[in-house]
């Protein structure tokens, strides 16, 4: 029996990861539940064939408890101009806040 190449795995495997979190946006609105599970599917598929999540993708997922931030549903999006200004995304969830920085530049 071939072995499959390793390149076209990593690539099958990122095309899944995409898709599955497309389909978690979708149905956001509808079941959070089942957009969660879509994406613990992604990241197990991620682990398990060691790809990395794309950064766009990354910055939608809670770093406590996996679960999709999307604004307005299960996250709350604030910009603060104290100390330095960043933008502060808070899981509604288990409460847990991402900064990131803004330059001025952008």
């Amino acid at each position: 029996m071939v072995k499959p190449n390793r390149a076209y795995i990593n690539d099958l495997a990122r095309q899944r990861i995409l898709r599955l979190f497309a389909l978690a946006v979708e149905t956001i609105h509808t079941d959070p539940a089942l957009a969660n599970r879509y994406v613990e599917i992604a990241l197990r598929i991620s682990m398990r064939t060691r790809v990395r999540i794309p950064k766009e993708l990354k910055r939608n997922l809670c770093r406590g408890c996996n679960s999709l931030l999307y604004p307005g549903i299960t996250s709350r999006v604030r910009i603060s101009a104290s100390r330095s200004p960043h933008l502060s995304v808070t899981c509604l969830n288990c409460g847990s806040v991402r900064r990131y920085v803004l330059n001025k530049r952008r």
